[in-house]
């Protein structure tokens, strides 16, 4: 009988997970494609957002280590995005002089002005598909 039980409960759970795992992709592509025509995708504007949040201020800074961990994006991926939003100048980055390992990101005034622009249609995207 435990044997059943548990393998009720591990069924329960990989379809909970499942269901995750395609809320999860559903949301992403609808908020890739409302933020397409602006150029940007959903990871992009996750990292424009928390900057948004983290660097309030025009010429704020924050630590691209601060970003580790909130964007769910490897450590390379993560360079490599921050490298085309700099591309395209929406961000721009620079050494920490305290700690020459250390980097610091500030979104430019265009980065700015362009999450200010799609946020709205990220939340649409978000409450289409997460509000119930």
């Amino acid at each position: 009988m435990r044997c059943m039980a548990v393998n009720a409960a591990g069924s329960r759970l990989e379809e909970q997970w499942r269901d995750i795992l395609g809320t999860h992709a559903r949301t992403m592509c609808e908020i890739d494609r409302v933020l397409h025509p602006h150029g940007l995708g959903a990871s992009d504007f996750e990292v424009l957002d928390i900057l948004a949040a983290e660097a309030p201020a025009e010429g704020d800074l924050c630590r691209v280590q601060n970003l580790v961990g909130r964007v769910h994006l490897s450590q390379s991926a993560l360079s490599r995005l921050i490298g085309r939003l700099e591309k395209d100048g929406l961000v721009e980055r620079s050494v920490c002089l305290e700690d020459r390992r250390g980097v610091w990101v500030t979104l430019t005034r265009k980065g700015r002005d362009l999450h200010a622009e799609v946020l709205p249609l990220q939340r649409d995207a978000l409450e289409r598909m997460l509000g119930g």
